[in-house]
């Protein structure tokens, strides 16, 4: 018999909020989902890693960006859970959702610097977004976090 979904650990996880000089965010359509979802770079934390760390070698795998300043990261763990239907899913099955760091990092090269295809395809397309498109984008369970990292960035973003 699976686990209750409540009892089940939180997976530890980055997000990466790419910035550019006008302050919209690289946002990347999901090459695996379908109807199209549209998210920010992230992913798992390697045991032993630091979240920081995670977050740079994740941007670089998803998106080819290596050239950023890192500006800013969420103090503390943000927090979302799978949606039921999920859960019994593949690596969903040994989580209840995800913990995430939200690292801010502004883009220092060029849009020609972009490569999807730099390791494992996640994204199929991508382009860059105001914040507020960026909410009414991403899938609804992962809005109150993408909504927190956001906020916490906000001064640096546009609108």
């Amino acid at each position: 018999m699976a686990p209750e979904p409540a009892t089940l650990p939180y997976r530890p996880c980055v997000g990466i909020v790419l910035i550019n000089d006008e302050g919209k965010v690289l946002i990347g359509r999901r090459a695996d989902m379908k109807p199209a979802a549209w998210q920010m770079p992230q992913g798992g934390v390697d045991d032993g890693e630091d979240p920081l760390q995670a977050g740079l070698r994740e941007l670089a795998e998803e998106t080819g960006v290596t050239a950023c300043e890192v500006l800013d990261i969420t103090p503390d763990w943000l927090t979302y859970d799978f949606p039921p239907e999920a859960v019994r899913k593949g690596i969903k099955s040994r989580y209840r959702g995800q913990k995430q760091k939200w690292i801010l990092a502004r883009f220092t090269g060029s849009d020609k610097d972009i490569h999807l295809s730099a390791h494992t395809v996640e994204f199929d397309a991508w382009r860059w977004a105001d914040s507020d498109e960026v909410l009414r984008l991403i899938v609804e369970f992962k809005r109150p976090v993408y909504q927190a990292a956001l906020d916490r960035f906000a001064r640096f973003l546009s609108r």
